[in-house]
């Protein structure tokens, strides 16, 4: 099973308002396991970000005034992405930017071209996060102090260690590949490490056996609420 955890980072909220994506990070799972493989641009937006936007992921205008637009990344997109299933937080948010980017090309190119949900499957994280935890904060902190896993590295919002962050937690919440040793560690992209919530080299757990007198306490327990209820305990 193919899979691609992705994540935007984009000039602001709303692509109805005319926001574009800036950045695009994704990092591919092979039946469950980091390959080394990995996708990731920064964008041109063609508009200015917002200040707002620039203050969560560090993500400035100079900086990008030099690179490629979305047309001349799209097919190499494309061809990293078609036929996985895209893991992503909050998938509406980045499906929503990438398909209105489709849209843009398409009246570009003058030529129909199929939205990401058709290309691929989707699997939105934030969603099975609050199936398995209702009531509690999903968010992709909160998911990592969770699940034990380590994100010190992450000050601010970046698509592609935003990704690789997501894939650990992902692995982690549906309860599959814990450790992920690369072969090649020097491949493209790199990986992250799942810090393991119990260790394979830990030290045997400690089997703690009742006393004479503890026992003897339980006995005269059983025998009280035999005497208070009438009934047999089962234990």
């Amino acid at each position: 099973m193919r899979q691609i955890v992705l994540d935007t980072e984009t000039t602001g909220l709303e692509p109805s308002q005319g926001h574009r994506i800036i950045e695009i990070g994704c990092v591919e799972l092979l039946d469950r396991k980091l390959t080394g493989n990995t996708f990731h641009k920064y964008i041109n937006p063609e508009r200015i970000v917002d200040e707002g936007a620039i203050e969560i992921h560090g993500i400035t205008n100079e900086f990008l005034a030099d690179k490629p637009f979305f047309a001349d990344i799209f097919d190499e997109f494309l061809a990293f992405v078609k036929g996985s299933e895209l893991v992503i937080h909050n998938a509406p948010f980045d499906v929503g930017f990438i398909n209105h980017e489709l849209k843009l090309l398409e009246a570009k190119k003058g030529q129909s071209i199929e939205t990401i949900d058709s290309a691929c499957s989707i699997l939105d994280t934030l969603k099975l996060a609050r199936d398995n935890h209702p009531g509690q904060k999903n968010n992709l902190d909160a998911l990592c102090r969770r699940y034990y896993i380590d994100n010190s590295n992450r000050q601010l919002h970046g698509a592609l260690l935003d990704s690789e962050i997501l894939a650990d937690v992902y692995l982690a919440m549906t309860g599959g590949q814990t450790s992920l040793s690369l072969d090649d560690a020097s491949g493209a992209g790199g990986g992250s490490e799942v810090i393991r919530r119990l260790s394979a080299d830990r030290s045997p757990l400690l089997v703690q056996t009742a006393s004479d007198n503890e026992l003897k306490a339980h006995k005269e327990y059983l025998t009280l609420l035999q005497e208070k209820s009438g009934n047999t305990p089962l234990w």
